[in-house]
């Protein structure tokens, strides 16, 4: 018989709404949503009639001490990610937190230490690391010969553009101005201890990188490896666009990204072999069953072979979850740990350093 895990939400905005909350239900032989937790009360009210859960709290302590919990999921804003987590693991509760972790690598030491004095897991929420396109790209990838260059890219449109013509997002304007000023406030105090005194767009640079590019830093590190460094970048348009030039043992990797407002989602990553490229794309993960792809291009002899190949409609989302449960039930450390972003952290400081220098 399937274990059936019983979660707790903290954080029942965007996200939540667009992904997380659906998949749980879906899954409901693997899943059961026992309480929730957010700072609006009108969303809180909202949420949980649409999805019958009756335990509703305005204080993830409280939800966290009061509710018989196997794990719990941390959807709020990054900038509280750490205490959350970190309250759940006191209570030996396994998390799943959504990416960024955090902002700063202290945070990151935290959460460890937290962790290796409970019985209880930390997954960071990589679902593009979990696309069967993307799985297959691994293997493929160890196929190409030495690697001669790679690029990484992740440009797109806003995510409302996606969301207001998919399905509904609810919120309202009830949260209180103290929360959003001490939210304000935290923001700051976190990104200059992460990257010191800096500029307003150094900040917005960072905070894509936390958000947005935490996906394609991840991903590259998990296909090609860390970077020995970086050799260039810039950052202009407040922080909106960047590029950066990657070194690794024997080819360099150009990563670009921004955010725009055409209605489209270009997110890929492309590693080049001598005779063989492999090439895997996404789709913006608010709509559901788009398909990760993989493109291979192939020369042998006087043959030249391009493929597509979309693996699945299943959503990657869907395996995250999936693989969450597994590490829940089975007690397996996930791929995708505090240590693992740890990584991504180092490549942003690199990156950042370079932005400053340029």
């Amino acid at each position: 018989m399937v274990t059936k895990i019983k979660v707790g939400i903290i954080g029942v905005g965007e996200v939540a709404q667009m992904v997380h909350l659906p998949i749980l239900e879906s899954l409901s032989e693997l899943y059961e949503m026992v309480a929730f937790c957010d700072i609006s009360p009108k969303l809180l009210a909202k949420i949980g009639e649409k999805y019958r859960v009756k335990q509703l709290y305005l204080d993830y302590h409280e939800m966290i001490e009061q509710c018989d919990l196997d794990a719990v999921f941390v959807l709020n804003h990054m900038d509280y990610h750490t205490e959350c987590t970190i309250a759940a693991l006191n209570r030996n509760v396994h998390v799943f937190v959504e990416k960024p972790m955090c902002c700063t690598q202290r945070e990151v030491h935290e959460i460890i230490q937290a962790r290796d004095a409970s019985s209880a897991h930390v997954m960071v929420g990589y679902m593009r690391r979990f696309a069967p396109a993307y799985l297959r790209a691994l293997e493929e990838v160890k196929s190409l010969g030495p690697i001669i260059y790679a690029r990484v890219r992740d440009i797109i449109g806003p995510n409302q553009f996606f969301t207001r013509q998919s399905s509904p997002v609810y919120r309202f304007d009830d949260i209180p101005s103290s929360a959003a000023q001490e939210r304000k406030e935290r923001t700051a105090r976190l990104m200059r201890e992460a990257i010191g005194e800096v500029s307003d767009e150094m900040y917005a640079a960072y905070g894509l990188l936390l958000g947005l590019n935490s996906h394609d830093i991840s991903a590259m590190r998990e296909l090609i490896g860390m970077p020995i460094g970086v050799k260039a970048a810039s950052s202009w348009l407040g922080g909106r666009f960047k590029n950066a030039i990657f070194e690794y043992e024997g080819f360099n990797v150009t990563f670009e990204t921004g955010i725009d407002q055409q209605g489209r989602f270009d997110a890929h990553i492309e590693v080049y072999g001598e005779n063989k490229s492999v090439l895997i794309q996404y789709d913006t993960p608010y709509i559901r069953q788009l398909p990760t792809t993989l493109h291979i291009n192939e020369t042998s002899g006087d043959n030249f072979n391009q493929s597509t190949a979309r693996t699945t409609y299943k959503d990657a989302y869907v395996y995250e979850l999936e693989y969450f449960h597994e590490v829940v039930t089975k007690g397996m450390s996930p791929k995708t740990t505090p240590e693992d972003y740890l990584q991504d952290l180092t490549i942003f400081q690199m990156i950042m350093d370079a932005i400053q220098q340029e």
